[in-house]
């Protein structure tokens, strides 16, 4: 049961925290500002769903009683039973959006993100994959209104990605796109095929909520080897006379980051910094999650790219999410930015499970 006396504490708090954002001392404080606002976007969101929730539960409540009346018309109770068994339906749906909007609210879904699509197993065939699995993100993100912007790629002779990295921005980019991360395995017959046999090839996804400002990532340029290279297109062909490439290495994590899609030195070195402060974050979060053992047991799948999550299965027109057991047969509009359905069944388990966990640590 769901206590309506917290719901008010919740929506007490809102307007509190209204106040509080038109408080000129509070916009000044860019950290509390950036932290009320997103508070403010989850009990706003809470706040609709309570509403929808109470009002339902009220018009159970009254029409249970009014079919409790010997003296109703015949007509008048028909009507009132269709209407019940409606709100019946509606009433536990209500329910659950309400109790997953209670549960605490990950800062990080409102943030953009770095996502690096690379070939696997699979040789050419998996870099075609790559390269189709990047349209799939891309074509789902225009319809969307996000911006999608390419970091840098690494082409290859039949048109495929040996790597891509790009950033998506937008509303709830990273709530949406969160269970990408993983192995993708797809079956179909390569174009390089000539007997019609099925091949399994591979390509695997990271997904990087982007750093921000209040982040702190500290880059020291000490720690920090820059160098400059000539770029290069698809087949190897120069689209640049200049060194207008820029590979950073960051001494102290090892990690290694490359930019040459711009013709500007400039802009490829803004862009290399953005992957790296989201890697080097990643890397924080990570080792934050080690300490406490946690280890992402709320979520759906690990996280880990090595992880297999999905395959497509072109010749059935079918993709299995393998960490929740669905089994669509639509691949063909998935492969074209058709994917609400599978993401937002993967957000929803996600929440089930944290709901699951929140229970078990109130009992426990």
């Amino acid at each position: 049961m769901i206590d309506a006396a917290y719901i008010g504490k919740l929506e007490e708090r809102l307007e509190s925290i209204e106040t509080n954002l038109s408080n000129p001392e509070t916009i000044a404080n860019r950290s509390l500002y950036r932290e009320l606002l997103t508070e403010h976007s989850h009990l706003k969101h809470l706040h609709a769903c309570s509403q929808e929730y109470l009002g339902l539960q009220s018009r159970v409540a009254d029409n249970r009683e009014l079919l409790t009346d010997p003296e109703m018309d015949g007509e008048l109770r028909e009507m009132a039973e269709a209407e019940q068994q409606e709100l019946e339906v509606r009433f536990p749906a209500a329910e659950r959006v309400l109790k997953f909007a209670l549960l605490p609210p990950d800062p990080d879904e409102s943030r953009n993100i770095i996502m690096e699509i690379r070939a696997g197993t699979g040789g050419e065939e998996a870099a075609l994959f790559a390269g189709d699995l990047y349209r799939m993100y891309s074509h789902y993100g225009e319809e969307r209104g996000w911006k999608c912007g390419i970091m840098d790629v690494s082409h290859t002779s039949l048109g495929g990605f040996k790597e891509i990295i790009f950033s998506v921005e937008g509303d709830d980019v990273y709530r949406t796109l969160q269970f990408e991360s993983g192995a993708h395995r797809v079956q179909r017959v390569p174009a390089t095929e000539t007997q019609g046999r099925i091949h399994t090839s591979a390509a695997t996804v990271a997904v990087l909520p982007e750093a921000e400002d209040l982040d702190e990532i500290e880059i020291k340029p000490d720690d920090l080897r820059i160098d400059t290279y000539r770029a290069s297109g698809a087949g190897g062909q120069h689209v640049n006379k200049t060194d207008s490439a820029v590979r950073l290495t960051h001494e102290p994590s090892g990690l290694v980051v490359q930019s040459q899609d711009e013709r500007s030195q400039h802009r490829n070195r803004e862009k290399a910094m953005r992957v790296l402060k989201a890697r080097l974050l990643d890397l924080q979060r990570q080792e934050e999650a080690k300490k406490t053992a946690s280890a992402r047991r709320t979520q759906v799948g690990t996280g880990d790219r090595s992880e297999r999550i999905r395959t497509y299965n072109f010749p059935q027109n079918r993709i299995t999410d393998h960490r929740i057991n669905l089994t669509l047969y639509n691949l063909d509009r998935m492969m074209e930015g058709t994917m609400e359905e599978l993401l937002n069944a993967l957000y929803e388990k996600n929440m089930e499970i944290r709901l699951q966990e929140e229970l078990q640590e109130k009992i426990s």
